[in-house]
């Protein structure tokens, strides 16, 4: 009779599939010459990751914060999202304080 793998057994081969993965796909992008990479660049640069629509930048307080024409969803560029929360840490606080219950 089979035994059932445990949730550490699980785990541990969900984790070496995925540095499997990671490591095929450093490799296979070390070996994009720079004109691949350049085409590649042009191609996405600037599109919304789920619609592919164009995305522009909205300025907010000193943050420039990418938004898709087509869906309207917004983007943030790494450490935008930290400068945004760390601007308005009072006004989620009061947001946060509408949907509380007494």
């Amino acid at each position: 009779m089979p035994t059932k793998p445990t949730s550490q057994e699980d785990e541990y081969f969900a984790r070496k599939e995925f540095e499997k993965k990671q490591k095929l796909k450093a490799e296979q992008s070390k070996n994009l010459n720079a004109e691949q990479r350049r085409e590649l660049q042009q191609a996405h640069y600037m599109r919304c990751p789920k619609c592919g629509m164009e995305l522009v930048e909205i300025g907010y307080k000193n943050v420039m914060i990418d938004q898709c024409t087509g869906c309207e969803g917004v983007w943030f560029d790494p450490g935008e999202l930290e400068k945004v929360s760390d601007l308005e840490k009072t006004g989620l606080e009061k947001l946060f304080n509408v949907f509380k219950k007494s």
